[in-house]
């Protein structure tokens, strides 16, 4: 189980009754059975579909399904196509399928090297294998006029953890050099191993700019990333895209380093990045001024363009006010530069995010095939720009078609089970929600173990769209098969993960092959359609559990929707 946030918003206090129905608890309500009808209903959810659309929208016809693209807009249409097949009905504003956002793509002409001016000379980097760096902010150039580098450490601010990294330093127009992830080494700092969103890069880069700095170069790691430096190289390069930008603070330039590289620049002068570290595993930290200062200049294309979220409804019942959402990310990283004519170099996205889309759409046929209308309407989202920071999803929370207190739960399918049938379910958020409840009946029913995100350090919860709903009030339940196979159990399940992640993931290779198989995508989706059906049926409302840090988000969402 994953840990629970400790209370530190004063909000919880105002409103007692609600945060005894987030604790964890025995539903007042009479028992909700899934019946025989449900798992006759979850029988339509099939084999064949799911491996149809996942070959249609991952075949190179649709170019990587990058964002803004002639690809974006086909599976635009291929998903409508699906939704409307079924008899639903428009989920967007003005009875619309699309619900269109702008797309601002700001495309950095990286330099081939990157100097920095220290005490024993110029030290001289390489592009792609030393560094990756980005525009930060939508200009036609960013620069960095004889910038000075300061180590921060993690550059966390987190006043309910006693924790500041800053300590009333001025930054402003420096370059912050901070590490990945969070104090991860005590259980009860933060989130212990589990990463908080004090972790993601996210959050670095938005810090840095709130308290004025230049630019932010962050330490690349494998095991601080959760993912390998080849993920950076193929993330990071081309065109970033935004939303537009409404007054938020930016900084000039986003920069990662290799671990390898920041240390040879800081050991020029007369820094050791592993003392460095060592110093800021402690709430005690001071910024530490490296005698280092660079200048660089990156010409920036910026085009506009739109990308849409697929929305459709199933209308409700007796609570038809409110809505269950099922999302999945359909977009992908497009098509890459070749470095030679036969190279492969579109990022077809097979199982990041095909799998996901064509699941959701497995279990929106199987919504139809319900006898009856279940008591709140669900809405099946299909969100666009993940890849380039969970656009689509923060639109859409942005934006949500009804008020975020009507939202009852979401439940998110990023990435589905290839390697058939497990045992058990890993289930990122298992242990913050009552959404708990719902999912533990629908594991019963499958004889299944859940279980909580199985890579805790790696802050998968901040790395899906379930988490711009979150930042809503929005409980959720992110989850795929996990890695106890009844076929090899967790040795072969922990293997395939590993060659996916180092190999596939976010590659050209991502690709649908004959060694994958669909009865595990086919059991997980009908997981997901149960848990789905309980959450839209149950009287009780699903809340966040007490002290959670999404809590007063949810408290504030219901808020609002009271009668004056």
């Amino acid at each position: 189980m994953l840990s629970i946030r400790t209370p530190h918003l004063p909000l919880i206090l105002l409103l007692p009754v609600l945060l005894s129905a987030c604790q964890p608890q025995a539903t007042q309500e009479q028992p909700l059975n899934i019946t025989q009808a449900i798992v006759d209903a979850a029988t339509h959810i099939k084999e064949n579909d799911i491996r149809a659309d996942i070959e249609e929208i991952s075949s190179d016809a649709y170019g990587g399904r990058g964002p803004g693209t002639e690809g974006d807009r086909m599976t635009q249409a291929y998903l409508v196509s699906k939704l409307k097949a079924l008899g639903l009905t428009p989920g967007a504003e003005n009875n619309s399928w699309l619900q269109p956002f702008e797309l601002i793509a700001l495309d950095a002409q990286q330099p081939d090297t990157w100097s920095f001016t220290t005490p024993n000379g110029i030290q001289t980097y390489q592009q792609s294998s030393d560094f990756i760096v980005a525009g930060g902010k939508q200009a036609l150039e960013a620069n960095l006029k004889q910038a000075q580098l300061i180590f921060v450490g993690y550059g966390i601010q987190a006043p309910e953890y006693g924790w500041d990294d800053y300590k009333g330093v001025d930054v402003s127009g420096k370059v912050l050099v901070m590490m990945n992830n969070d104090p991860d080494w005590d259980a009860n700092l933060f989130g212990g191993e589990m990463r908080m969103y004090y972790g993601r890069w996210t959050y670095k880069y938005e810090i840095a700019a709130k308290l004025g700095a230049a630019g932010v170069i962050i330490i690349h790691t494998d095991h601080s990333a959760g993912y390998p430096w080849q993920v950076v190289q193929t993330s990071w390069t081309g065109p970033q895209f935004e939303l537009p930008n409404e007054g938020e603070p930016t900084l000039e330039v986003k920069g990662w380093m290799s671990n390898a590289s920041m240390s040879d620049l800081l050991a020029s002068a007369g820094q050791n990045l592993d003392s460095l570290r060592q110093q800021a595993q402690s709430r005690d930290f001071q910024p530490v001024n490296i005698p280092i200062t660079t200048d660089i200049t990156l010409p920036i294309t910026i085009t506009t363009n739109t990308s849409a979220n697929v929305l459709a409804r199933l209308p409700g019942g007796d609570l038809s006010d409110e809505v269950i959402i099922y999302t999945a990310h359909h977009d992908h990283l497009g098509i890459g530069v070749a470095s030679s004519a036969d190279e492969d170099v579109i990022y077809n996205g097979a199982l990041d995010n095909a799998t996901g889309v064509a699941s959701v759409l497995a279990i929106s046929k199987a919504f139809t095939q319900l006898p009856n209308t279940s008591k709140r309407s669900v809405l099946f989202a299909f969100v666009g720009a993940e890849e380039q920071g969970l656009l689509g999803s923060k639109y859409l929370a942005q934006h949500p078609p009804v008020a975020p207190g009507k939202i009852a739960a979401a439940i998110n399918m990023d990435g589905a089970q290839i390697n058939g049938r497990s045992l058990d379910i890993s289930y990122v958020g298992f242990g913050r929600s009552t959404v708990d409840q719902a999912a533990q009946k629908a594991a019963d029913l499958q004889g299944r173990v859940i279980k909580g995100d199985q890579d805790p350090s790696k802050g998968y919860f901040y790395r899906s769209d379930h988490f711009s709903l979150a930042k809503i009030g929005v409980p959720s339940l992110n989850f795929e098969g996990g890695e106890d196979l009844r076929n090899g159990g967790i040795e072969a399940g922990k293997a395939f993960n590993e060659i996916y992640t180092n190999k596939n993931y976010h590659q050209p290779s991502d690709e649908i092959t004959s060694d994958w198989l669909f009865d595990g995508m086919v059991e997980d989706a009908q997981f997901g359609f149960y848990t789905g059906w309980v959450l839209a049926n149950q009287t009780d409302f699903p809340a966040w559990y007490a002290g959670d840090e999404f809590e007063a988000a949810r408290l504030a969402a219901l808020k609002a929707i009271e009668a004056p």
